[in-house]
Order: structure tokens, then C-alpha cells, then sequence
């Protein structure tokens, strides 16, 4: 099993109104947040999965558990919490992007506490985390003592993806993606999250920087341009990105993500040990089936991520 950490909630995605009246505003609320769609991009890979994380005892925290048990998300490591279910507002720009405005002080799913933190068993064979929930209080400094508790121990893969909207200050970001980063042992970072949190600074200067700690492999997502590699072992290279009609790229970054993992978890390489001995034609093989489900959750509107007979690629 591999356990998700972080944040689940609902975005608002806006909609068109034919109406024309500014006083009028419709919505289509999905389930996500990026930890949450990780994990259900996991099952739909075929990989056993778990999510832990504070759930609202709202009516939408309650929708949030129901999509988790159809999807066939572990979820015993789920605690209720009462207090409101975070909130994401999306607008989607013209070329795809979404725009993010969050609705989430003292909501569920910040609210896991250290003495929260589960006993994690020989089933556990890895634990990714990522986005706002590293530097949101108080859930942020509990996922760093998981890490540290965990780290050498297990899998470790982590995603910054940096959201300053639920947290503006981007040094606070710097200063703790610095330090999970020293205990990670396979990264995903966009080239947007490098551009915020390191303006003007050479990706590849940054990342070969984080290859120095425990990190074997940092994969950097450059959207339409495709994907790098950056192995501790075998250099860099770049693989592009496949050709496909674009209905928005909500959940790519994730997909990208539960992709790796499924790759590596479908060829029982899902290890501190094998991680490290991968060949390069492995990586290469893993990074373009991320690539491959990645233009698949394009290709569709909002955090669709795709089932692996999808995904034709071994």
C-alpha cells in the first residue's frame, strides 16, 4: 500500500452562465485536492492506496468519504473532524491553466496533529506529500514529523506544488520544501513551482542541489514541452509531451504523480533499495507512462485521472 498525505476538498470550478447577470455565478463543485486525487489516481492504476487525512463531518466531507470508499481508497487512516470542508474556487484561463482562490482556515483538513500520526505497519511500502498541506498549521509540522519518523524506512516521494493562496509567503515555502527535500527520495516539481519558489535561478542548478541529500530521482514537469529526468545516478535527459487536444490541465501534475508511483509499484521496484538501482531505459519507461496518463487527464475536463487499461504503455 502506499499512503497519501494532505489536503482533500472540493473545487468550484465556474461555468458559463447564458443568463448574462452579474449577479449570477454557477458552479461545478468536484471532489479533489492534490493528495486526494493522488490517491485516487493510485487505484485507478491498480495500486493499493490509502489516504490520510481530516475529513469534515459536513455534508460535503461526507461526499469527500463516499467518493474515496467507490473508489477503493484505504480508508482507515481518515480521521473526522468538526469543523468545514475546505473549499477551492478554480477559474480556467484560456490555454487550460486554472486560476485557484482557496476557502480554508481552520478547515478538516488541516487539522491533523502529531498525536494523530498512525503506527504504519510492513504494508505500508511508501508515503507521498505534497501541496499546501506542508505549510498549512497544524497539519504541516505534523507530516514533517511523519517524514522524519519514516524517512529511510519507506518511500518516500514528495510534490511541492506550491499554492500561495491558502499560504502567500513563499519563504516560508522555500524554508520547508528545503527541508523535506533532504528526506525525500523521489521528487516531481512543475517548472512553475520552481519559478516561485527560486525566481530567475537555473532549474537544473536548483534540482542538482537536491541530489545531494537521500533524493535518487527529481522529474521536472515542463507542461506542453514534456518532461526531465534528473538521476542521482545516470544525468538528465527529456522526454516530450504527447499531442493531444486540451480541455484543461487540473489534476495533470497529480496524475503525473500517481503515475510514477503505479509504474514503479506494478514492477515491484516500489522501494528505498530498487529505487536506487534503477537503469536509465527503467526511468525512461516509468517517465513516459507518466507523460502518456498525464495527456490522458488533458484531454478531459477537470481531475479525470485515467484507469490503467488506459494506459497502453508497460
Amino acid at each position: 500500500m502506499y499512503l497519501v498525505c494532505g489536503e482533500a476538498l472540493f473545487d468550484f470550478f465556474s461555468e458559463h452562465d447564458a443568463s448574462g447577470l452579474a449577479s449570477t455565478v454557477n458552479f461545478k463543485a468536484i471532489a479533489g485536492g492534490s493528495p486526494f486525487n493522488v490517491a485516487v489516481g493510485l487505484r485507478r492504476l491498480g495500486v493499493e492506496a490509502g489516504l490520510l487525512a481530516g475529513l469534515s463531518t459536513d455534508y460535503l466531507g461526507r461526499r469527500l468519504l463516499q467518493v474515496l470508499q467507490d473508489e477503493g481508497v484505504c480508508t482507515d487512516y481518515l480521521l473526522d473532524f468538526d469543523a468545514p470542508s475546505t473549499l477551492a474556487m478554480v477559474a480556467v484561463g484560456a490555454n487550460g491553466s486554472p486560476q485557484y482562490s482557496f476557502r480554508g482556515e481552520g478547515c478538516a483538513d488541516r487539522q491533523l496533529k502529531p498525536e494523530h500520526l498512525p503506527t504504519l505497519g510492513p504494508e505500508v511500502r511508501g508515503l507521498h506529500i505534497g501541496s499546501f498541506s506542508l505549510v498549512v498549521q497544524p497539519i504541516a509540522d505534523t507530516l514533517l514529523a511523519l517524514v522524519r519518523r519514516e524517512s529511510g524506512k519507506r518511500l518516500i516521494s514528495l510534490d511541492p506544488n506550491v499554492r500561495l493562496n491558502p499560504e502567500p509567503n513563499i519563504e516560508l515555502w522555500r524554508e520547508r520544501i528545503a527541508t523535506l527535500v533532504e528526506m525525500a527520495d523521489l521528487i516531481k516539481v512543475s517548472d512553475e513551482d520552481l519559478h516561485l519558489l527560486y525566481p530567475g535561478q537555473d532549474p537544473a542548478r536548483v534540482i542538482d542541489g537536491w541530489l545531494q541529500h537521500r533524493c535518487q530521482l527529481v522529474f521536472l514537469t515542463r507542461g506542453g514541452e514534456g518532461a526531465s529526468v534528473f538521476s542521482r545516478v545516470h544525468g538528465s535527459w527529456s522526454i516530450p509531451a504527447l499531442a493531444v487536444k486540451i480541455a484543461d490541465t487540473v489534476g495533470a501534475g497529480d496524475t503525473f504523480q500517481a503515475a510514477l508511483i503505479g509504474w514503479l509499484t506494478e514492477h515491484q521496484l516500489d522501494s528505498v533499495e530498487e529505487l536506487a538501482r534503477l537503469r536509465r531505459d527503467q526511468i525512461d519507461a516509468m517517465v513516459r507512462f507518466a507523460v502518456q496518463a498525464a495527456a490522458l487527464t488533458c484531454s478531459k475536463t477537470g481531475p479525470d485521472l485515467p484507469y490503467r487499461h488506459q494506459i497502453g504503455m508497460d
